[in-house]
């Protein structure tokens, strides 16, 4: 920087002296004229070293690198495929001076675009050496020549190349190709451009393996919870189903009916969020068995806005919270009041709350209740639940739990709705085939 005050400096005293020359001097045309000639050339050479100085291309390169990345986010977080390294390969053609670009994994080339897609077909398998060894030594490559590309086309137009791989967690998984039809473009800013980009874009590919582990701990968390219905319950259903068959048949039928579809939907759902009704109807059955053991000790009743039947909840979130209320309310000496309700909270803010007037829970473990490793069995699903909402709705969302010991407990879902579900006066659209 510097440097460059210093020469525009002498540019003007140069500039300066030049003119004052030109003044005094009997040849005034002839003088001008050169002397216009070497300023211009001093300009010109300060002017070139301040668009070419290495730290203003890098600056531009950084930047085009990430406007770059940022238009490819949206693709290759879901992960890397055919689809998603197309579109990124029309990405980046579209913004670098290769004249063809292309995507791999390991063993195929996902995706080509450019020049030379007419032979150069994405779904082939990897003809090129100088790529398996990129991906294999886990460094980028230089081709050089026609012959270091390797295509068997004899009219194939393409001359020079860059390899570079495209790493999760450091591991080369694949490789970002540029491509170019003279050699003489394939300069070490270029290299440099596509190294950069290739970090980059290795970045979204990890961000997209993460959200791939999480919604795989997600599924996984949601098959331990439809393993943990209590098998006491399971017992007791059973035998109140057996004690039913000999004094109401037909009831006993009802309820065995409906057991066999709570427990189809229990060990079979794949899915992880579901229309709010659907999971009250889930709720519903399960209270119909506790209600055919206990009786009248158990009431339970539903307050639930219409404007929030469609909107999606997390699978068994409401039934092992309702399951906890029986399990830890249920008082000896009169009936335990179950309420579930559900409303809109604006702009956005589902509220589910599961209210009961049983034993709560002592203040010493309320605190406690959402931590990791509290309680056993059933104990843990209120912070699955928990857990659950936040992963999938964002920490807005989530458990809140407020209790007396002797008085009841409250239990509160707060589920953060996407805005586009509802409508202008405030009632969820229909959220059924999202």
């Amino acid at each position: 920087m510097w440097l460059d005050i210093v020469l525009l400096t002498i540019v003007s005293i140069v500039g300066v002296a030049a003119v004052a020359t030109v003044l005094l001097s009997e040849d005034r045309g002839l003088l001008f004229v050169a002397v216009v000639v070497i300023w211009f050339i001093a300009i010109s050479s300060v002017i070139s070293r301040l668009v070419t100085r290495p730290d203003h291309l890098q600056a531009m390169q950084s930047h085009h690198a990430l406007e770059i990345a940022n238009r490819s986010l949206t693709f290759l977080r879901r992960g890397l495929d055919e689809n998603t390294a197309r579109a990124v390969c029309h990405i980046v053609l579209a913004e670098t001076e290769a004249d063809a670009v292309a995507i791999t994994d390991r063993e195929r080339v996902l995706a080509f675009v450019g020049v030379g897609q007419d032979h150069h077909a994405g779904g082939s398998t990897i003809m090129t050496r100088a790529t398996h060894d990129a991906i294999e030594s886990n460094e980028h490559g230089i081709l050089g020549s026609k012959a270091d590309i390797g295509c068997p086309r004899p009219d194939c137009m393409l001359n020079a190349g860059i390899i570079v791989p495209l790493r999760i967690r450091g591991e080369a998984v694949g490789s970002l190709k540029f491509y170019y039809t003279s050699s003489l473009l394939l300069t070490e800013t270029q290299v440099a451009m596509a190294q950069g980009l290739a970090e980059l874009l290795s970045r979204q590919l990890e961000l997209s393996e993460l959200d791939r582990q999480t919604e795989l701990a997600t599924r996984m968390e949601l098959k331990a919870l439809q393993a943990q219905i209590h098998p006491h319950f399971l017992f007791n259903t059973i035998n109140t189903i057996a004690s039913l068959i000999r004094t109401d048949p037909p009831e006993a039928r009802r309820l065995l009916r409906e057991f066999a579809i709570f427990y189809r939907r229990t060990l079979e759902t794949g899915d992880e969020l579901v229309p709010l009704e659907q999971e009250l109807e889930y709720t519903r059955r399960y209270v119909g068995f506790e209600k055919a053991r206990f009786g009248e000790r158990i009431r339970y009743e539903e307050q639930i806005d219409p404007g929030t039947s469609s909107l999606r909840v997390p699978a068994f979130a409401l039934q092992p919270i309702v399951e906890n209320a029986v399990q830890h309310g249920l008082r000896g000496d009169r009936p335990l009041n179950i309420t579930l309700s559900a409303h809109l909270d604006p702009p956005n803010l589902l509220c589910i709350e599961v209210r009961d007037d049983g034993l709560g829970i002592a203040e010493e473990d309320l605190e406690r209740v959402l931590l990791p490793g509290f309680g056993k069995g059933l104990g843990i699903a209120l912070k699955n639940v928990h857990d659950r909402l936040t992963g999938f709705f964002g920490s807005e969302s989530g458990l809140t739990i407020d209790s007396r010991s002797g008085e009841g407990t409250c239990v509160t879902l707060h589920i953060a709705v996407p805005a586009t579900t509802i409508d202008e006066d405030g009632h969820a659209q229909s959220a059924c085939s999202r």
